[in-house]
């Protein structure tokens, strides 16, 4: 009867060190299952830190490159413009225009009409003409099967290419379709005759290669924000950038639309219409037309016309200064 405690104890041991051995595997196992789920969900984690700070670093690179090209490209051509007007200064005050003349009185045939319709343009004609014909001869070759692999790395604006920079600049000479084409060029044939009268013949033509390289850099910008990848083309974003400098200019003109002409209504509201029109479609993601292209455009036009003409172009002194000083230089080595 003494030993009957010991042995319910020795019992009640047993029983636990039993329970024990039979639950550490189990307990074990669950803890090391904790343990590698909890390093499972650390290493997803930093996945995906690493996964998104890649793709932050691609969209840096991919945004840095055009941007770069951009502010380059815009500063070049407007000094590329300066150097222009020197230059037909310079040929006019001297005698390029009086043997040109002397030159075409013996001219006959078709070169002789074909010198006679070019005299008969006006300036903004003179500056229309080749820009169309630059913009038509890439629409043929888009149309060419041999061309087409070119045609699509450097004539399209696309985040997912392998070219990011020229083509901000040649996607703005390119058009797929021929309405496409003949409405751009309508629409850019009716506002060059004023705003070259306006700018002169240089600085529109740095107006209108800056806002075709703004409008695809905005372009390029939004689609990389959204991620998109669509490839963009036209020249509807250097169009917009000469139709906001002029609405912006002449804001009570009255414009009317082609196939409706009984409509008329100010430039003002014109230019504020479309704007609205295109803001919205940024908003809602509409991917018929390129909106942020026309808004880029349009929003360099009107900031040209307010700040950059009266700051930049106006002060253009210096560089006139410097290319006429690093002329003589040459022509006296």
């Amino acid at each position: 009867m003494a030993l009957r405690p010991f042995l319910h104890l020795g019992d009640n041991v047993y029983k636990c060190v039993f329970t024990f051995v039979q639950l550490k595997p189990k307990i074990y196992v669950a803890q090391k299952y904790a343990q590698i789920r909890n390093f499972s969900k650390l290493r997803d984690k930093t996945r995906l830190s690493k996964n998104f700070q890649k793709h932050k670093n691609g969209h840096v690179v991919k945004i840095w490159k055009p941007l770069t090209f951009t502010v380059m490209f815009s500063g070049a051509t407007f000094i590329g413009a300066v150097i222009w007007e020197y230059e037909s200064i310079r040929e006019r005050t001297h005698r390029m225009i009086r043997n040109y003349r002397q030159w075409g009185i013996h001219r006959t045939g078709w070169r002789r009409e074909i010198e006679v319709w070019w005299n008969s343009l006006s300036e903004g004609e003179k500056i229309f003409f080749p820009i169309c014909f630059l913009n038509v001869i890439v629409f043929l070759s888009w149309h060419v099967p041999a061309f087409r692999v070119t045609m699509n790395r450097y004539f399209c604006s696309n985040p997912a290419s392998s070219v990011l920079c020229w083509p901000l600049l040649l996607s703005t000479f390119s058009h797929f379709s021929v309405l496409h084409l003949m409405a751009n060029m309508y629409v850019l044939y009716n506002f060059s005759t004023i705003a070259v009268k306006k700018l002169g013949k240089e600085q529109f033509v740095a107006l209108y290669l800056t806002s075709g390289v703004v409008a695809s850099f905005s372009s390029y910008l939004y689609k990389v924000m959204i991620g998109l990848q669509n490839p963009s083309l036209g020249a509807s974003g250097a169009v917009m950038g000469i139709l906001g400098y002029v609405c912006t200019e002449f804001p009570n003109t009255y414009l009317s639309i082609i196939f409706l002409p009984m409509i008329k209504f100010t430039a003002s509201t014109a230019i504020k219409t479309m704007m609205g029109v295109d803001t919205l479609g940024c908003l809602l993601r509409w991917q018929r037309l390129d909106h942020a292209a026309h808004l880029g455009g349009v929003i360099f036009g009107i900031f040209w016309q307010v700040w950059g003409n009266a700051n930049i172009w106006q002060k253009r002194e210096p560089v006139l200064m410097f290319w006429h000083q690093l002329r003589d230089q040459s022509k006296s080595r």
